[in-house]
């Protein structure tokens, strides 16, 4: 393995482990090679604002760029979800044990169901030298931006609350009380983006294709620089 594949290799095991990998590099080259890693990217919003859509998107466009951190969730599997791939389905009892012994990232409880970001799930995507994208609630992002992860920030909003109130409808997966609690929720998610800064981006999901233009607007810089990247250590 060439030199420069080790380090890239140490560093994405190092940002994710608290064991320090022993390599010895020149100060010059890690001068210059710390500063590249892949930006990790959270998407957050509203349910029903179509951030699976996009995600799902991107990531068949960009299969060598992008890589996917699947979420843990104590909720039941719904329709044709797949354990492993839509999220990783676990004991409510199993998942406070790993909250506990610090392997989450971020949690939070919705609806009664909890959900997460395990180390080891991005831990995952980053040893690929991939961009890892994390999708969570705005209880997750805040406790992502207590960390010193720093990712990209990317909010996917409805238009309005009314057409969100229709697409939640349409999709006929959720209770009335279901749908009424989302609705509570998307209010107060939509309150916390509208706060946020010019370092977060904002996307208004009207229109599929426009709101995907968007998308790749905000990650093109960072998707030519990681294929750069990737080209240069032979991946």
């Amino acid at each position: 393995m060439s030199l420069l594949k080790q380090f890239l290799r140490a560093f994405y095991l190092l940002r994710n482990s608290d064991q320090l990998p022993v390599i010895l590099i020149p100060k010059r080259q890690v001068s210059k090679m710390a500063n590249n890693p892949p930006s990790p990217c959270v998407f957050c919003g509203p349910s029903g604002a179509g951030k699976s859509t996009l995600i799902k998107k991107l990531m068949d466009d960009y299969k060598d760029i992008f890589g996917f951190s699947v979420s843990h969730t104590t909720r039941k599997v719904r329709g044709s979800e797949v354990d492993g791939k839509d999220y990783h389905f676990i004991t409510r009892e199993d998942m406070l044990s790993a909250i506990g012994r610090g392997e989450f990232i971020e949690h939070a409880e919705f609806s009664g169901n909890l959900y997460g970001t395990s180390k080891a799930a991005v831990s995952k995507v980053l040893n690929e030298r991939k961009m890892c994208i994390l999708d969570i609630d705005v209880q997750g992002v805040m406790s992502v931006m207590k960390t010193d992860l720093k990712p990209i920030y990317i909010f996917i909003v409805p238009p309005s609350l009314e057409i969100l109130e229709q697409r939640l409808r349409e999709r006929k997966t959720d209770s009335e009380e279901a749908i009424l609690k989302r609705l509570d929720t998307a209010q107060r998610e939509l309150k916390f983006i509208n706060e946020q800064n010019d370092s977060v981006h904002k996307i208004v999901n009207n229109d599929v294709d426009v709101a995907y233009s968007k998308l790749q607007g905000v990650l093109s810089t960072e998707i030519a620089r990681v294929r750069d990247m990737r080209f240069k250590v032979g991946l």
